[in-house]
């Protein structure tokens, strides 16, 4: 039996990277640096500019908050502090194993959305950027971006790693029984009981990334026909 071409994309944010501590220390840093009056002036910026964007944008918040307070030194000080945040510490358990235990098998590709300069920062810094040679794909909404995906990275199966069941969902309408849908519980979004009521399970739910270690290829390929 020929055995098929796969490749593996991978979410970043609450997938491999755990960025609920990342925004919490971001939240930390803004109180001791800024107060709290204005640490909560900032994250009400960041909501209306990631309604406004469809996706999280950090800098592009910083640089509306700065808009709103010009002579505040301390501005500088959270850009630094965000440029040189040390990702690699924030790495799930086996996050780097699970990418190098499908490699075995496919190409794995970083599949993220989000802004032009943070995202590609943070996936660099926290060795992402290196543990999949370099094979990063990130866009404003990935969902409505397959085809590129495909351009890209021509498969016969896809096995994408996500901890939104919403993208999960909207890809499996997309490709069928041609993708394994994989929902690793992590994360906020991933214990929303709305969420989770809203949208069906995915193909594969596990409770860590580091449960992909007990995956093999044919388990991966065949748990896609469920959702055919």
């Amino acid at each position: 039996m020929t055995t098929p071409n796969v490749v593996f994309l991978f979410d970043v944010d609450n997938t491999l990277l755990d960025n609920d501590r990342v925004t919490a220390d971001l939240k930390r840093h803004l109180e001791k640096t800024v107060g709290q009056e204005r640490q909560e002036n900032y994250w009400a910026i960041f909501e209306r500019l990631r309604t406004e964007l469809g996706y999280a944008d950090y800098l592009g918040a910083l640089q509306r908050f700065r808009v709103e307070h010009p002579r505040d030194p301390q501005v500088l000080t959270v850009s630094h502090f965000l440029v040189n945040y040390p990702f690699a510490n924030r790495l799930f358990p086996n996050a780097l194993d699970a990418v190098e235990h499908v490699r075995q098998w496919g190409k794995a590709v970083i599949l993220s959305d989000g802004d032009v300069v943070f995202q590609p920062r943070k996936i660099e810094r926290s060795g992402l950027f290196e543990a999949v040679d370099g094979h990063v794909l990130i866009y404003i909404h990935k969902e409505q971006e397959l085809d590129d995906v495909e351009r890209r990275y021509p498969g016969d199966h896809y096995v994408l790693v996500d901890d939104k069941l919403r993208i999960l969902t909207a890809v499996k309408k997309i490709w069928g029984a041609r993708v394994t849908t994989v929902f690793p519980r992590q994360g906020h979004y991933a214990h929303d009981p709305h969420l989770l009521k809203d949208y069906p399970p995915a193909d594969v739910t596990i409770e860590r990334i580091g449960d992909v270690l007990q995956y093999d290829l044919p388990q991966l390929v065949a748990a896609s026909a469920r959702k055919s």
